[in-house]
């Protein structure tokens, strides 16, 4: 056996399509998404005093990405766009696997 066999062995016949199927099993778990504009903070009198025309100021600047989060992790950011008369997101940056490993501690 070559040097290059040795570092690439190959891969028995079927062997790729039997790991993809014991993944096929992750395909049906739901995950909540929720796209955050901003945040913010307020006392219950404040809240109880909203009614309809209401302005609440976020944290966040208009024109600051909107972070994209995953069963409440950030995932990704990005904007606001309209579809067909409906609210969508276009993605505009994606956060490193090592990002997130950050965000865990």
């Amino acid at each position: 056996m070559d040097n290059e066999q040795a570092q690439f062995p190959k891969l028995e016949k079927g062997r790729g399509q039997k790991s993809m199927k014991d993944l096929d099993f992750l395909l049906d778990i739901p995950l909540e998404i929720s796209v955050e504009l901003g945040r913010t903070r307020i006392i219950v009198n404040d809240l109880l005093q909203l009614g309809q025309g209401s302005v609440i100021e976020l944290t966040k600047l208009a024109g600051e990405p909107l972070e994209i989060l995953i069963n409440q992790k950030l995932i990704a950011r990005g904007e606001a766009v309209v579809v067909n008369e409906k609210f969508g997101v276009r993605l505009t940056d994606i956060i490193s696997p090592m990002e997130r490993v950050k965000q865990l501690g």
